[in-house]
């Protein structure tokens, strides 16, 4: 398995492309995205579990009933949630999209993202929808760009592997900076692959997959109204159907998972007003449920955030996530250490503070991208989360976000 270039555009049969149609004020922001494929693909998708959801998740759920899908449009600038047209704008949305490119409205993945709770104008989109579909190609980088919203980077990534003799490719792009904290999932990701597998078991690969990756990041513990992950495989690779779990639908996973795990990095890392990307891994856990709880808790406690925006290794903080948890651990054999490209400092044993240099773990902690390591000592389980820093400007942001 190698990392290669072309994002949602690597796997065979995909084209893609992202312009500026009017949505957003700001004309030089892209804000409608478009993603084909050649051919009708198996799918499968993941959606927010907050109880107010965008009205585009509901028609993709509908549209993916049968597993099938061949297309994806993304506008940002308004997410059209909390809106009485809602459902009918996203429906236009698919119609546009068939009219364009000749599919079937109903195998249409419809996505928003921006402001809640103003209403979405289907005439920019109407508009645009030539030019989006006319431009489509090998353009996955302005797919990326016309999802974004506070992103400050594009997040995408393609790796191949190989299933049956035959070389296969996946790929992907996300959006998301704020308003992170999935319950599956809280941003927006497209994956596509060329790789053929049956549309169960691709939900299947997908929703166990979410459970250590995208539920294991958080920005500012905000779960979203919108947002989702969607995989899309066309089959065009030309490997055997994945129609069991057998060693092909462990290679396929493994590529999934090389796909998820690079853009939960991305999308941590370029938090709202982030300066640093931090990975909290938890080892010596008795099980992985309680892993995973520490790691969150750890990811997510904001006086921990701030701390390392501070390059102040406060371990104590780290302690006290871990006891508000609600894991049942045993404290008095915690150990903590700070890690980053500057090297490794211990900070505390069995759940008491050990002597260490204030200016090793300064420089350990000015770097942008820290791990945070914690080992439980009480078995060979082990979790991993991803978050990054508090900043002023996270409050920047959000305080004018929608005006």
């Amino acid at each position: 398995m190698q990392e290669i270039q072309g994002g949602v555009c690597a796997a065979e049969g995909f084209t893609a492309n992202g312009i500026h149609c009017g949505i957003r004020k700001n004309k030089t922001k892209r804000d409608l995205s478009l993603i084909m494929s050649e051919k009708r693909a198996a799918a499968a998708a993941v959606y927010t579990k907050n109880l107010v959801k965008g009205a585009p998740l509901a028609v993709t759920k509908a549209h993916l009933a049968d597993g099938y899908a061949q297309a994806v449009i993304c506008n940002s600038g308004n997410a059209n949630t909390c809106n009485a047209d809602g459902e009918q704008v996203a429906e236009e949305m698919s119609s546009l999209v068939a009219k364009a490119t000749g599919i079937s409205q109903n195998d249409v993945v419809v996505a928003s993202t921006g402001v809640i709770g103003q209403p979405l104008d289907i005439t920019p989109i109407a508009d645009g929808i030539q030019e989006l579909a006319a431009g489509l190609g090998d353009n996955s980088e302005l797919a990326a760009e016309g999802i974004m919203t506070t992103d400050t980077v594009k997040k995408e990534i393609a790796v191949s592997f190989e299933i049956g003799g035959k070389t296969c490719k996946i790929g992907g792009i996300a959006k998301g900076s704020g308003m992170i904290h999935p319950n599956m999932a809280t941003m927006l990701v497209f994956i596509t692959t060329d790789a053929a597998i049956e549309p169960a078991l691709l939900q299947k690969a997908l929703s166990n997959d979410i459970k250590d990756t995208f539920n294991m990041v958080s920005v500012d513990g905000d779960t979203s109204t919108n947002d989702m992950v969607s995989v899309l495989a066309n089959g065009m690779a030309g490997n055997p159907v994945i129609a069991e779990e057998n060693d092909d639908y462990k290679t396929f996973c493994e590529a999934l998972n090389k796909v998820t795990v690079y853009l939960c990095r991305k999308i941590a890392g370029d938090g709202e007003g982030a300066t640093k990307l931090l990975e909290c891994k938890v080892t010596g856990g008795k099980d992985n449920e309680t892993s995973k709880i520490i790691a969150k808790s750890v990811i997510c406690s904001s006086l921990l955030k701030a701390a390392m925006f501070g390059a102040d290794a406060n371990w104590g903080r780290v302690l006290c996530a871990i006891g508000y948890s609600g894991a049942d651990v045993n404290v008095n054999k915690i150990d903590v250490s700070f890690i980053s490209s500057k090297g490794r400092i211990d900070v505390c044993v069995d759940g008491a503070g050990i002597p260490f240099s204030e200016e090793k773990a300064k420089e350990i902690l000015l770097e942008n991208e820290i791990q945070i390591l914690v080992d439980l000592k009480s078995g060979d389980c082990e979790a991993t989360a991803w978050g990054c820093d508090l900043t002023y400007d996270y409050v920047k942001i959000n305080g004018d976000y929608r005006t």
